[in-house]
């Protein structure tokens, strides 16, 4: 095997992994195209639908870091998939790139799974944006997804059912680090900011997780929120 091809290859092992999911040829062909002519980012897979989709999650022998699907697809749909896909393939992002931008849909998603949800009349440099934040943070939720998800835990915290926590659930440093990942930062920012070592943040990060039984990122900030263990929060797009 030559050395160049040695070299190609190690250039695509280091790019992030992306699957397309949407049954519009169209749009699923101007969106590789787009995505594309981003070095860091190589789309290995395209499906016309959601059983496509974990067709080939199933079969593939290395799973991709993202997932990108619509919400209305025939066979299986977008919101089936990512509930699936959430359950199954733990480690892979799932972004919602979707016509629909109503509160309902945004919950629906979130709620099943989805590190992020977009419109597809998004700018294509935010979609790469999201894209990379969720490869490294886990998750990326602009402010129409943050609203829902606060609005949700207002609701919940206002309701009949309301979560409490020992005062020891999470120690200091745990809910420093927890803050921290809310905020997207990267756990080496946070290594920086906390003035402790990248190891250390991703053991925290980890008993985080199995305290909360949640499994990814993505749920722990939104149990984080839902549950009041940080404040609402605000970005600005």
């Amino acid at each position: 095997m030559s050395l160049n091809l040695i070299s190609n290859r190690n250039m695509i092992n280091n790019k992030i992994q992306v699957v397309i999911a949407d049954d519009e040829e169209l749009f699923r062909v101007g969106l590789v195209h787009i995505l594309s002519r981003d070095e860091a980012i190589n789309i290995v897979f395209e499906a016309e639908n959601g059983q496509q989709l974990l067709d080939y999650l199933e079969s593939c022998e290395k799973l991709p870091d993202i997932v990108i699907t619509d919400i209305k697809m025939p066979l299986v749909n977008g919101v089936e998939a990512t509930k699936i896909i959430h359950e199954a393939y733990k480690g892979i992002g799932i972004i919602a790139l979707t016509t629909y931008n109503t509160k309902p849909f945004i919950r629906n998603m979130i709620t099943v799974g989805a590190s992020a949800y977009l419109v597809k009349n998004s700018p294509p440099a935010k979609v790469v944006y999201t894209i990379k934040q969720v490869y490294q943070n886990g998750f990326y939720y602009d402010n129409d997804a943050l609203q829902v998800i606060n609005e949700n835990a207002a609701s919940k915290m206002n309701g009949s059912v309301k979560t409490h926590f020992d005062s020891d659930f999470l120690t200091q440093r745990e809910s420093e680090v927890l803050a921290l990942i809310c905020d997207q930062l990267t756990s080496s920012e946070i290594s920086e900011k906390l003035h402790i070592s990248k190891r250390t943040v991703e053991v925290h990060r980890k008993n985080i997780i199995d305290k909360t039984e949640v499994k990814n990122i993505a749920g722990l900030v939104i149990f984080a929120i839902q549950n009041g263990l940080v404040p609402p929060i605000i970005i600005n797009d």
